[in-house]
């Protein structure tokens, strides 16, 4: 396994059937749905990524992927077309919900499932759920693309248009150990040491109640927009400065934290795709990591002295990105606190990849 898979499978081995980690998302389909056409789409799908087809196994008190043959993949539908109107879209919700709370079985899979919700004679939703230690964001953009692709070809009665892919997350998983050894390792190591120091002060965030000493994640989102015209001015500005627009939100995301807590010094993360083989960047897999990005700003910098810091944080950390995660905390060895995460307790993403919306022939595609 990878180290990211590695440090799901402890978590799910310390809290079992905690859904945290499960993906999930629908698709709304309107018009002309070919079932069978879909139904072979993600067949294809699951016999060209290896990682779909994936379980783990304990040997030693160590896990090990377990790839399953391809197979054909046996698409569940629910008809609630007898219901009355009003009381359909409250079960589509309550389906999706027992959907991604379903806990997984990662012995035993699949940890891949599909739902096909059909509400009227031209009316479907497709409720997918996968579990984070065989996907992550990338990977659904990735299989959006393929099934668009497959489904428009199939129905044509054409084969499949995809190239073969020439590695399979197996075998990045095997690359990642092999590489992540000796002086690879040792200077990988040797620069978070360096940055991060012996200890990373914890950020005390002012919370309304008690932190409870296990974390239990209930929380809530908040959604909200920020103006056109600020967000034009933001970009003009990150160009003025020679950064990028990440770099300059991270560097207002410090200064509110600094203006919350009263540190100066502290940690935030940040995922990052690490998808920098071309190799990899059409796999279906686990592949995103975390960085632990130090923010100091003990000397009062000016924003705009901050918004240069980010950048050169940013870019450092970007040249050290194949350590992951698990194998920083590993070396590190910070003081263990069930309450909190360890390195940083809060995360800051810019998520900026093009995700194109899903084209479907005689159907109107809404996520």
């Amino acid at each position: 396994v990878s180290y990211s898979q590695e440090r799901l499978w402890f978590l799910s081995r310390l809290e079992p059937g905690n859904e945290a980690y499960h993906i999930h998302g629908g698709i709304r389909l309107q018009g002309r749905l070919r079932v069978e056409i879909l139904e072979q789409s993600l067949t294809e799908i699951l016999s060209r990524h290896e990682s779909l087809r994936t379980t783990f196994e304990e040997i030693d008190g160590r896990p090990v992927q377990v790839i399953s043959p391809p197979a054909a993949f046996n698409l569940a539908v629910l008809g609630l077309e007898a219901l009355p109107a009003a009381d359909r879209a409250a079960r589509l919700q309550q389906i999706i919900a027992d959907e991604a709370s379903r806990p997984f079985d990662l012995s035993a899979g699949p940890l891949f499932r599909a739902v096909l919700v059909r509400l009227g004679q031209e009316e479907h939703v497709l409720v997918l759920v996968m579990h984070h230690i065989i996907t992550d964001g990338w990977s659904l953009g990735v299989f959006t693309r393929e099934l668009e692709s497959l489904y428009s070809a199939f129905c044509e009665g054409r084969p499949s248009p995809l190239a073969d892919l020439v590695v399979q997350y197996a075998d990045y998983a095997a690359w990642q150990r092999e590489r992540l050894q000796g002086k690879v390792l040792d200077t990988q190591v040797k620069y978070w040491k360096q940055k991060l120091g012996e200890e990373l002060p914890i950020l005390h965030l002012p919370a309304d109640r008690p932190r409870p000493t296990v974390q239990t994640h209930r929380g809530a989102r908040h959604g909200f927009n920020l103006p056109r015209g600020l967000s034009e001015r933001l970009e003009d500005l990150s160009r003025q400065q020679g950064v990028t627009l990440y770099m300059m939100l991270l560097a207002a995301f410090k200064v509110l934290l600094y203006r919350y807590t009263g540190q100066a010094d502290f940690g935030v993360g940040s995922p990052i795709a690490n998808r920098n083989r071309a190799e990899i960047e059409g796999l279906v897999g686990f592949f995103v990591n975390s960085l632990a990005l130090r923010c100091d700003l003990t000397d009062d910098p000016s924003f705009l002295e901050a918004a240069q810091r980010a950048q050169q944080t940013s870019l450092e950390a970007y040249a050290h990105q194949d350590l992951p995660f698990e194998k920083l905390v590993e070396e590190l060895q910070p003081d263990r606190d069930l309450s909190r995460n360890p390195l940083f307790q809060v995360m800051f993403a810019v998520q900026n990849a093009r995700l194109d919306p899903l084209e479907l022939p005689q159907l109107e595609v809404e996520s």
